[in-house]
């Protein structure tokens, strides 16, 4: 395939275009590669149960690992979730738009199929202005890193591309990914906030808005 997938998403007065493409993808339950304040990523309409399967075929990866979601503002959270602790409501209002995920308890009334949730969903408000503009047209994507599994996370569109090719309909590019780092995962679903992953924010930052304990071992989450 040619690379005229990859459109160019650098600047706010241009980028139109591409938007629209990505946009008009993503209702055909295609693919799209947008990037994010941490690492690019690989997009798919969260309300698609047959989009969302295709982004974890793509990637490699089972329904045990299912993706987050990218939201466009704060208060979609109640929208998408239920039982939003004060603790989390907190570090979303301190850290997004931001590199933190919040593990939450989903609405039970949601259409949606992300796979194996156990009831739960991951939310972030990526800090990175294509990627807003994007998610202000579509409402909230399933959005994983864009790579296959077991590799690196993409930090450009053109590493994205070389990993997912023709999986992808459309490759948001604007330049290399600024923070080239995963996001922290806190999980909010239990009694106490649980780090998940080590990410863009630290432990000792998320302590300064809300007691968030470490787990007795780093693991790995893959969100």
């Amino acid at each position: 395939m040619s690379v005229d997938r990859i459109k160019d998403a650098t600047d706010p007065a241009t980028w139109g275009p591409a938007i629209d493409e990505a946009v008009h993808a993503l209702s055909r339950g295609e693919l799209v590669v947008l990037p994010t304040d941490t690492v690019y990523g690989i997009g798919a309409d969260a309300f698609a149960p047959t989009a969302v399967q295709a982004l974890l075929d793509a990637k490699g990866r089972g329904r045990q690992m299912p993706p987050p979601v990218l939201i466009p503002d704060v208060r979609t959270l109640d929208g998408l979730a239920t039982h939003v602790p004060e603790g989390a409501r907190a570090l979303a209002e301190a850290f997004w738009p931001g590199g933190l995920t919040l593990i939450l308890d989903a609405q039970p009334s949601l259409a949606w199929d992300l796979g194996e949730t156990h009831g739960t969903v991951a939310l972030r408000m990526p800090d990175h202005p294509a990627a807003l503009a994007l998610l202000r047209r579509t409402g909230p994507l399933a959005v994983s890193s864009a790579n296959l599994t077991g590799r690196a996370a993409a930090v450009s569109a053109t590493d994205a591309y070389e990993q997912l090719a023709a999986s992808v309909a459309v490759y948001l590019d604007a330049g290399d990914a600024p923070g080239q780092v995963a996001s922290t995962i806190v999980d909010a679903t239990g009694e106490v906030l649980r780090l998940v992953r080590a990410g863009a924010i630290t432990l000792e930052r998320l302590r300064e808005v809300a007691p968030v304990v470490a787990p007795a071992a780093e693991g790995g989450s893959g969100r």
